[in-house]
Formats: C-alpha cells, sequence, structure tokens
C-alpha cells in the first residue's frame, strides 16, 4: 500500500514539475505576442480558442468515453471557469502590458500562500511542519525575486493589481476544483473548464482576424504555443496532479514559476535577471524542496502505536 502511495507521489510531482515548466514559460509566450501586434484581448481570446480546439479533438477522436458534466455541477463549473480561467488569464495578460514576464511570475508565484491557506482551512486539509516551513521559505525567495526584478521601489501599477487580483482567483479555482476532481476524469474537466472559460473571452474576437494577419509570425507562433501547452494541455495534467496528490504540496510547485520565467524572458525576451533575482529563484526552489523531499522522507519513517 505505501509502494502504491510514493509511486502516486511520484507521479503527482514529476505532473506538477512538467505543469509549472510549461507555464512558467508562458509568460514570457505571452510578452512576445503583446510585443507582436497582438492586443491583449486578441491575445487571450486566440490561445483560448486553439486550447478549445484542442480539447474538441480530444473529445472527438480518443478511444476515452468522454461525457458531458451532469447539469447540477454546470453552474459551478461555469463559475469556476470564469474565475480561474476567464478572469485569470484577463488580469494575466492585461497586467503584462505594463509589466514586465519575469514581475508577473513573481506575484503568481505567491499563489501557494493563498491556495495553502484556503486548503487547510476550507478543505481541512492538514499540513505539516515541514510544509510550513516550505512555504515560508518560497515567499522569501518571491520577495527577493521580486525586489530583485523591480528594485526597492515596487511600485503599485494597474497592471500589478490585476496579476494580483488574477493570483487570488486562481488559488480559488485550484483548490475548489479539488471536489470535482473527485467526480470527473480530470482532463474531461479541464475541458470543461477551457471551453466554459473560453465563452466571456468571445467579447475580444471582433477584429481578431485582421490583427492574426497583422502579427509578426513569432507572436503567431507564441500564442499557439501558449494556446495549446500553458492554456490547454498544462491545466489537464495539473488537473491530474491535483487528483492524485494533496492540494497543499502540490500547490507549492508553483513557486518553480518565477525562476523558470525568469530564465525564459531572459533567453527569449532578453530581459536579463539580477543576481538578487536568481537568487531569490535558488531559494524558492529549496522550498520545494523542503515540502516534497523531507515531506517524503516523513512519510517512510514507520509510526510507533
Amino acid at each position: 500500500m505505501k509502494d502504491g502511495e510514493n509511486a502516486m507521489n511520484r507521479k503527482a510531482f514529476l505532473l506538477g514539475l512538467f505543469t509549472v515548466t510549461i507555464w512558467g514559460s508562458g509568460f514570457a509566450a505571452i510578452r512576445a505576442g503583446l510585443f507582436g501586434g497582438f492586443t491583449a484581448g486578441h491575445l487571450m481570446v486566440y490561445r483560448y480558442l486553439i486550447a478549445s480546439f484542442v480539447f474538441l479533438l480530444y473529445a472527438l477522436f480518443t478511444k476515452s468515453k468522454f461525457r458531458l458534466p451532469d447539469k447540477k455541477d454546470l453552474l459551478p463549473i461555469f463559475i469556476l471557469a470564469f474565475i480561474g480561467i476567464s478572469f485569470y488569464h484577463f488580469g494575466v495578460t492585461f497586467g503584462q502590458l505594463t509589466i514586465s514576464a519575469g514581475t508577473t511570475s513573481m506575484i503568481v508565484g505567491s499563489g501557494p500562500i493563498f491556495t495553502t491557506l484556503i486548503a487547510v482551512f476550507i478543505l481541512r486539509e492538514k499540513m505539516a511542519w515541514y510544509g510550513w516551513v516550505g512555504l515560508g521559505i518560497g515567499f522569501v525567495g518571491i520577495v527577493l525575486i521580486t525586489i530583485g526584478s523591480t528594485g526597492t521601489t515596487f511600485s503599485f501599477s494597474s497592471g500589478l493589481f490585476l496579476v494580483f487580483l488574477a493570483t487570488i482567483s486562481t488559488s480559488f479555482f485550484f483548490v475548489y476544483q479539488k471536489p470535482l476532481l473527485l467526480k470527473y476524469d480530470p482532463i474531461h474537466l479541464t475541458a470543461y473548464f477551457t471551453w466554459a472559460g473560453t465563452i466571456p473571452m468571445l467579447f475580444f474576437v471582433p477584429g481578431l482576424f485582421d490583427t492574426i494577419q497583422n502579427a509578426t509570425l513569432e507572436a503567431n507562433l507564441a500564442a499557439i504555443y501558449v494556446g495549446v501547452f500553458p492554456a490547454g494541455l498544462s491545466y489537464a495534467t495539473w488537473a491530474i496532479a491535483l487528483s492524485i496528490g494533496n492540494v497543499s504540496t502540490i500547490s507549492s510547485m508553483l513557486y518553480l514559476e518565477p525562476p523558470i520565467a525568469i530564465f525564459v524572458a531572459w533567453i527569449w525576451l532578453n530581459e536579463l535577471p539580477s543576481v538578487l533575482s536568481m537568487i531569490g529563484g535558488f531559494i524558492a526552489i529549496s522550498s520545494v524542496a523542503v515540502v516534497n523531499f523531507i515531506g517524503r522522507k516523513q512519510q517512510k519513517i514507520p509510526s510507533i502505536d
């Protein structure tokens, strides 16, 4: 039984690591799309039309029996989709009109604090001492990365406000989808959320075709990448990780997003991170090690009855 639990935890860890790596790269891709001629609204709806199409292909052509959600679950699915898909990506995309990919990822990186608090106090999940230590270490890393990226004058612009609200919204989304994950296949549920979350974005469809034609090739490729991977596949892998792992533990891996985002933005957009940012990234990664590896050792210690 314990071997099976360890294998499940290992799978959840690997899926979570894959997800945050793709999500971390998505911030730079969004900026590339905005720099290359897309408006924020057009970029948002374009990538989610792509993601919706990917899930439609999955529903039509895979061998898995794809079923529609029960009527009683439609309202929760639409509410969560609006909060965690529509509003989150509105905040992140429009926020990056005024703040960099690295700074955006720093703010989103604080999400595990809200996610964990919601999971502990609302879902009544137990958080071991090493989990709280890991969260504390991760928060210190986030602060250092933020200061290293923006300086000590961390001005509260409209972009920062939008991204901060988006971070809170996605924290609620990750926690409150847990009960639905107990009932639905994770990939199927992700498809429901993607389709429902795309509907409010259709407001930005007018003029989209002209924008696609006028945008650069790099911007179009970046939008397609974000639609297929960060907006599509990664939400599915994250849902699977949450369905087989602990919300608090898995959510701590979101601390990996900022260092990944900074590195990708440095390579792709020539946004060079400061030494302080890299130190903060190392500390953030250490927090994930505290929660996952020390936690795994704790599970191997036999209990004394």
